[in-house]
C-alpha cells in the first residue's frame, strides 16, 4: 500500500482531468512544513508566484528542510512532487513564517493556485520549536490562541489577493487553524470556500461549536484521522470525521508518511481504535476536570521547566544530557512548593483516572 510519496510520484492526471481531494490537502499540507523562506514571495510582495519545479531547480535547497520533523522523508516527497505531472506546475505565493515568544505563536502558511483556477491555503501545523507546542497546550485554556487569530487575519488577506474559490486546510494544529479560520473570516470569503480539510487537527473549546459561523461552515469540513488518533482528538470534537489506516502505531500515527492510500484517495477503515478512544477519554476528562486558572498553572510550569534547558527547539534537546538534567532539577527545586504540589497532584490525577477507565472497561467486558 502507498504513502502520500507513492502516491506524489504515480499520480499524473492534472486538478482540471481530476478533482481535488483529501489525499491532495495531506499532500500539500506535508508540503506546508518545508522553509519555504527566500523561496516562494510573501503575502505582501510583488514578486511572481512560483512554481515547485522553478523552486526544485535553485540552489541551497538544503534550506527547505532546515529543523523539520521527518527531513528525509519531507526531501523525498518535495522531489516527487517536482516531478509530478499533477503538482510540479503548482504555483506557490503569499507564504508567511512567524515566530514570536513574546505572543507564544508559531504560525506558518502558504497559498497554492492550483490548474482548476481555485486556490489552496495550507496552515503548517506545530513545528519542532518549544513555542509551538505550548501553543498548543494553550488551546486548553487560551480561545482564540494568536496562530487562530493570525489564520483569519491570512484567510482574509489572501482573499483580498486573489478572487478565485477556496480550499483550506492543514495537519495536526494547522487543520485545528484551518478550520477556526474558516469560521472566523469575513462572510463573503467564508462563502468562497468549497472544501476545509483537517488532517488530525485538535478540535475546539465549546464557545466555538456553539457560534452561528460554524453551523454555516460545518458542511464543508472534511476531518480525516488516523486509527490511533491522539491529538485529532483532543478537547471537543463536532466534526463529522473519517477514519484512515496507518502503518505505524500509537502517537506515531500522527506522522503523515504512515497513511496509506489506496488508489487515488486514502485507505479508510470503520472506525477509530478503542485504545485510542479510551486514550482520548481519559486525556479530555483530565483536562476537564480543571478550570482555565488551574490548566494555565500546570502548562506554564511545564514549560518554565523545559525553558530552564535553554534548548528553543527539540533538537537542542539531543546533546548534553547530564547538564540539561541539572538544569530540569534546579528548575524544578526553584518552584515555590504549593505550585510544585499542584503539578505533582495533577500527574497523579491523570493516572489515577486511566487506571479507574480501566478497570470499568474491564467490568463492561466481563
Amino acid at each position: 500500500m502507498k504513502n502520500i510519496i507513492d502516491y506524489a510520484i504515480e499520480e499524473s492526471d492534472t486538478f482540471k482531468n481530476r478533482k481535488f481531494n483529501a489525499a491532495d490537502s495531506l499532500v500539500l499540507s506535508q508540503l506546508a512544513y518545508l522553509r519555504f523562506d527566500k523561496f516562494v514571495p510573501g503575502l505582501f510582495d510583488t514578486a511572481t508566484p512560483v512554481s515547485i519545479k522553478e523552486i526544485a531547480s535553485k540552489e541551497n535547497l538544503d534550506m527547505l528542510f532546515r529543523d523539520t520533523w521527518n527531513s528525509k522523508n519531507n526531501r523525498r516527497l518535495f522531489f516527487a512532487l517536482a516531478n509530478s505531472s499533477r503538482f510540479r506546475d503548482l504555483k506557490m505565493v503569499f507564504y508567511v513564517n512567524k515566530i514570536d515568544n513574546k505572543t507564544e505563536k508559531q504560525f506558518s502558511a502558504i497559498t497554492f493556485l492550483l490548474d482548476d483556477c481555485s486556490a489552496y491555503i495550507a496552515y503548517r501545523g506545530t513545528d519542532s520549536t518549544f513555542i509551538g507546542w505550548k501553543e498548543d497546550f494553550n488551546m486548553a485554556f487560551i480561545n482564540p490562541i494568536p496562530s487562530q487569530e493570525e489564520g483569519v487575519a491570512y484567510l482574509n488577506a489572501v482573499a483580498d489577493r486573489i478572487s478565485c474559490q477556496l480550499k483550506i486546510g492543514g495537519h495536526s494544529k494547522g487543520g485545528n487553524i484551518a478550520v477556526y479560520s474558516s469560521i472566523k473570516c469575513r462572510q463573503p470569503v467564508q462563502k468562497r470556500i468549497t472544501h476545509v480539510f483537517s488532517h488530525d487537527g485538535p478540535g475546539f473549546r465549546d464557545e466555538v461549536f456553539q457560534c452561528h459561523e460554524y453551523l454555516t461552515i460545518k458542511d464543508r469540513i472534511n476531518k480525516t484521522l488516523p486509527q490511533s488518533s491522539i491529538i485529532g482528538m483532543l478537547l471537543q470534537n463536532q466534526e463529522h470525521y473519517s477514519v484512515v489506516k496507518s502503518n505505524r502505531i500509537w502517537f506515531m500515527q500522527h506522522d503523515s508518511f504512515s497513511w496509506l492510500i489506496d488508489g487515488s484517495d486514502f485507505q479508510y477503515v470503520q472506525s477509530v481504535k478503542k485504545s485510542a478512544l479510551f486514550m482520548n477519554g481519559t486525556l479530555n476528562q483530565w483536562i476537564n476536570s480543571f478550570d482555565d486558572q488551574n490548566r494555565e498553572l500546570f502548562v506554564n510550569t511545564l514549560f518554565q521547566i523545559i525553558q530552564a534547558t535553554n534548548a528553543k527547539t527539540f533538537y537542542d534537546l539531543t546533546g548534553d544530557w547530564p547538564q540539561k538534567a541539572v538544569a530540569v532539577l534546579g528548575a524544578i527545586r526553584g518552584i515555590d512548593d504549593e505550585t510544585r504540589k499542584f503539578v505533582f497532584q495533577t500527574i497523579r490525577a491523570l493516572f489515577a483516572l486511566a487506571v479507574k477507565n480501566i478497570r470499568e472497561m474491564g467490568s463492561e467486558n466481563s
